[in-house]
């Protein structure tokens, strides 16, 4: 069973179900609407914990009754939430999800105390830290916390993994050289290597500016069609399994954190273990909503058998 540990964000999303997105100035009538707790970390969290890994959580969030559901989505998953930090200065992350009728998603987030997350906060978890198999961390939490996070790890030797999301052009080159394997999509690939991803040639150019970057081992995750992956000189594509998928919030989330439970620290099972997360992204992206859409390892090996 591999140990992780996660610092991330923790939000109450508010699921807006329409027909389609609105033109600017439109009023549309909502089709439905939902409560359901998200955030890139806790989502990854919580994938890790199902598909069978010992896993911690480095967060924050409010004195209120959002922090005291965003902790229950943890516990009740069996993530450790020892490490999860209250605070009076600014209420639980939050985001609000839009949702069309073609699955597709438009997301705006508060990140309440997820910004307030510090080198403090993550000092208290050292310990953790130094006995995980796994670092992982996204950017809805603030970059500076993250490098100290991955410092310590990389002190331990122990490995990290970046999810650069949401996409942004201002990242640390220090940061990127303490990652072990950056996860990013086609949008946040192309903001950080300035390659537009379109085919396998254009997936290999992008890989090798991340390696240029100092980032070892790639991943870049291209929705329903797949996750290509680079491990030194070496790449392949696995492909997406085909579903009929109703909501995608957390598949990225999803693939990472199932990634994350069956990955060696060597990685030379990268192409395995994508193959694992794709087929964990294949199953939550046929429910509606982030946490309550992740499956289970059991759910995850039963449809590899099916």
């Amino acid at each position: 069973m591999n140990k992780v540990t996660i610092l991330g964000s923790l939000n109450v999303d508010t699921i807006l179900r329409i027909k389609r997105f609105p033109k600017p100035g439109e009023t549309l009538p909502l089709i439905g609407k939902s409560i359901a707790g998200g955030g890139k970390g806790a989502n990854q969290a919580i994938a890790a914990a199902r598909a069978g890994a010992h896993t911690t959580f480095i967060g924050k969030v409010g004195q209120d009754q959002a922090g005291d559901f965003m902790v229950k989505q943890l516990t009740d998953s069996g993530v450790d939430d020892q490490f999860v930090q209250h605070s009076s200065e600014a209420d639980t992350g939050s985001a609000i999800i839009m949702l069309d009728n073609s699955s597709e998603n438009r997301i705006l987030i508060d990140g309440g105390t997820n910004q307030q997350v510090t080198p403090a906060d993550v000092d208290l978890a050292q310990s953790a830290i130094a006995e995980s198999d796994f670092l992982i961390a996204q950017f809805e939490t603030p970059q500076a916390t993250t490098t100290h996070a991955f410092e310590l790890a990389h002190a331990a030797k122990k490995r990290t993994i970046l999810n650069p999301a949401p996409a942004t052009t201002e990242v640390p080159a220090a940061l990127l050289k303490l990652t072990d394997l950056i996860i990013p999509n086609e949008t946040e690939t192309e903001t950080l290597t300035g390659v537009h991803v379109t085919d396998e040639h254009s997936m290999i150019k992008a890989a090798e500016a991340c390696q240029a970057l100092g980032v070892a081992n790639v991943i870049i995750t291209v929705g329903s069609k797949g996750a290509f992956w680079m491990r030194g000189q070496k790449h392949g594509f696995v492909p997406a399994y085909k579903v009929n998928a109703v909501d995608t919030t957390a598949a990225g989330d999803t693939f990472i954190g199932a990634l994350s439970s069956v990955l060696t620290t060597d990685f030379s099972n990268l192409a395995e273990a994508v193959r694992f997360a794709n087929r964990a992204s294949s199953l939550a992206v046929q429910k509606l909503g982030a946490q309550p859409s992740i499956p289970t390892e059991a759910a995850i090996l039963a449809a590899e058998r099916a």
